[in-house]
């Protein structure tokens, strides 16, 4: 009996020490309950502290904007300043050919060597031009367009499929990228 009895009492003591330890567990949870809930009650600004951060936010924002439209105005510039020396560059190596023809012509007597001189000349700035997307327009038997052609003389039409139409280029016109640079000089058939 004695056996019983401490079997008994252990038994006893084991869940006395068991409930002590789930209270214990009960009041630390409610513990962090409670401390979490007061981490969460967050106490609101005065109408003054937000007007103030938010005045602070606008101004930094607007900072930053004015800053970014600064920047961007600068880049364009740059880029606008910068943007025809490209074709500069290419065009120097045709300024140096024709001051080389041109001294070459001082002491030069076969005419069709000069010729031949000039059109290769005339052939490489064509060809620099024509990369940096100039396009010659063809306007001679076409129908006259005022968006195009800028009319200098009207004269009688030579055939009467010619009427309304451009007789002669006074003056070409160019393209560059399909946006029109300079209208064509035209004479129109009446």
């Amino acid at each position: 009996m004695s056996e019983e009895k401490e079997l008994n009492e252990e038994v006893k003591n084991e869940t006395t020490s068991d409930t002590q330890d789930t209270a214990t567990e009960e009041q630390e949870q409610e513990t962090v309950a409670e401390e979490t809930q007061t981490e969460e009650t967050v106490i609101e600004p005065t109408p003054e502290e937000k007007y103030a951060e938010l005045n602070d936010k606008f101004l930094r924002l607007y900072s930053e904007f004015d800053n970014y439209r600064k920047r961007t105005n600068k880049e364009k510039l740059e880029l606008i300043s910068t943007a025809s020396s490209g074709v500069i560059k290419d065009l120097v190596a045709v300024l140096d050919d024709f001051e080389r023809a041109i001294t070459n012509n001082e002491t030069v007597e076969d005419t069709a060597a000069l010729k031949e001189g000039f059109n290769l000349i005339h052939n490489k700035l064509k060809g620099v031009l024509e990369t940096k997307g100039l396009k010659p327009m063809i306007s001679k038997g076409e129908v006259f367009d005022s968006e195009l052609h800028e009319a200098i003389a009207n004269i009688p039409a030579p055939t009467e499929d010619l009427k309304g139409k451009i007789v002669d280029d006074v003056e070409k016109g160019y393209y560059i990228h399909d946006k029109v640079i300079r209208y064509a000089k035209v004479v129109v058939g009446q």
